[in-house]
């Protein structure tokens, strides 16, 4: 049976999976259990997107010490970008088995083939870690053999690219981050010793997103839908049916996961949005790194704003509503800004809208 939903239902159970509705996550190591990861970027325009996540959801009691608290005693764990409960690595490990294979397909296309004919240069990084690690890259020398290429600017970063080729055959992790350099170990140091077997692990892993994320396009969890007025087919987790839907008012991250994928956020949503720090600044429209609002089931207009450290500031240079909105709007918008001022332990430097 193909579940039939209209966009609003859809948008609503989008919203909810997200952490995004009335019901906030009881605290830190909830919300990254049921979002399954926070993406680290160290954008930091306003604040560092794994944080503004965690705040948009948490509120301002969230401390950003709490997720530096959790990599260090490895609550979490950093693997290929995504901070993930360290709980979740067993559901990866056997994948990253499956990749040290000679026939794997992994990244990019040739990168098994470069670490076969650079075995040499794999076992001394390896070798380095075993007895000074944890280390940052800058501490591992060059021995590579054939060195990296590519097309773009990875061209000869060999140190770099065995570094996450490695991760992803699941023989370094990274232990920890010194400021925002990266700290590497052997994985069998950082990571439990625990295994879910595949495919088990495939399944659990796109149930477990699937759960974040409310409904999908590309999924093997949930049960077939359609939405209304949105061509294609999508798979929905049943837990999200029926029920009731309260919103609030939140300030998104521009990689936040309820808009990252922009082909589902306009079907869903129709928001007009991209991310716009790698444009000139005469053409972007919204700002360099603008907060999308959302507002209930809509995303409703984008947050150009910035932390002016130094000045001990939070910057609110403008508000575009894609929309005109209602008082009541605007002084919850309002309300939203005066908290990110708050949590960031800043002042406002214009008047509030309302």
């Amino acid at each position: 049976m193909v579940v039939e939903l209209s966009r609003q239902e859809a948008r609503r159970i989008a919203v909810r999976a997200q952490l995004l509705d009335a019901h906030r996550p009881a605290d830190l190591f909830d919300l990254v259990d049921r979002l399954t990861f926070l993406q680290y970027d160290q954008t930091a325009a306003v604040a560092p997107s794994a944080d503004l996540v965690a705040w948009s959801r948490l509120g301002s009691s969230y401390r950003p010490s709490e997720l530096a608290e959790g990599l260090a005693d490895r609550t979490y764990v950093e693997l290929r970008g995504m901070i993930r409960p360290m709980d979740d690595i067993p559901l990866f490990r056997a994948e990253m088995a499956a990749h040290q294979a000679p026939d794997s397909q992994f990244g990019h296309p040739s990168a098994q083939h470069w670490v076969d004919a650079n075995d040499k240069f794999r076992t001394d990084i390896l070798d380095i870690l075993d007895v000074d690690g944890p280390v940052p890259q800058a501490s591992i020398p060059d021995t590579a053999q054939v060195p990296w290429g590519s097309s773009g600017w990875n061209n000869n970063r060999n140190v770099g690219m065995m570094l996450e080729c490695l991760i992803v055959r699941g023989e370094v992790a990274v232990a920890d981050r010194d400021g925002r350099e990266r700290m590497f170990d052997l994985a069998r140091r950082v990571y439990p010793d625990d295994v879910v077997p595949e495919p088990e692990a495939s399944r659990t892993r796109a149930e477990r997103l699937l759960r974040s994320l409310g409904l999908a396009r590309k999924s093997e969890a949930g049960e077939p839908a359609v939405v209304e007025g949105v061509r294609g087919k999508w798979r929905v987790d049943p837990a999200f049916l029926g029920g009731g839907f309260e919103g609030r008012t939140a300030l998104l991250s521009p990689l936040d996961r309820l808009i990252f994928d922009r082909k589902r956020m306009v079907d869903l949503f129709e928001f007009d949005y991209n991310l716009e720090m790698y444009k000139p600044a005469a053409q972007r429209r919204w700002g360099y790194f603008a907060l999308p609002i959302l507002s209930g089931d809509r995303l409703i207009g984008k947050l150009d704003a910035t932390t002016d450290r130094k000045q001990g500031v939070l910057r609110v240079d403008a508000i575009h509503f894609d929309e005109p909105v209602t008082r009541a709007t605007a002084a919850a918008v309002d309300r939203e800004i005066e908290d990110l001022a708050r949590w960031l332990h800043v002042g406002l430097d214009r008047p509030l809208i309302a």
